[in-house]
């Protein structure tokens, strides 16, 4: 496998993007990072359907959403409710169980999305 950090030279062990801190000011500042959600008209949402690495089920992805973790969870939670089905919020992407491509771009659009 890999080396341990033990036997690694000093020029590798920089290298090898292994990183500590004990400054709390620097992990207090990586979680409060918040972006300002833009207003919907501003938003270029993209909607496509997807398998991989799900067992061959297909789901919708809502990729593009800029704004705060609150506020994408909130329109995830919306979706779903309104496509009667599930799926969750990861990475910065909506996930909906489900082919539902045609009714989450026409109720991206109904609410001011632009759905490209």
């Amino acid at each position: 496998m890999g080396q341990s950090i033990f036997n690694m030279s000093k020029k590798n062990l920089f290298q090898s993007g292994l990183v500590y801190s004990t400054n709390p000011e620097i992990l207090q500042r990586a979680d409060h990072e918040e972006v300002a959600t833009p207003p919907a008209s501003a938003q270029k949402l993209k909607v496509n359907l997807d398998t991989k690495h799900r067992a061959g089920k297909v789901v919708t992805l809502v990729l593009g959403f800029v704004g705060s973790t609150a506020d994408i969870e909130l329109l995830g939670k919306s979706l779903k409710s309104r496509c009667g089905t599930g799926g969750s919020v990861k990475d910065g992407q909506i996930i909906v169980q489900g082919d539902y491509k045609k009714r989450v771009t026409e109720l991206l659009i109904k609410d001011g999305y632009r759905v490209i």
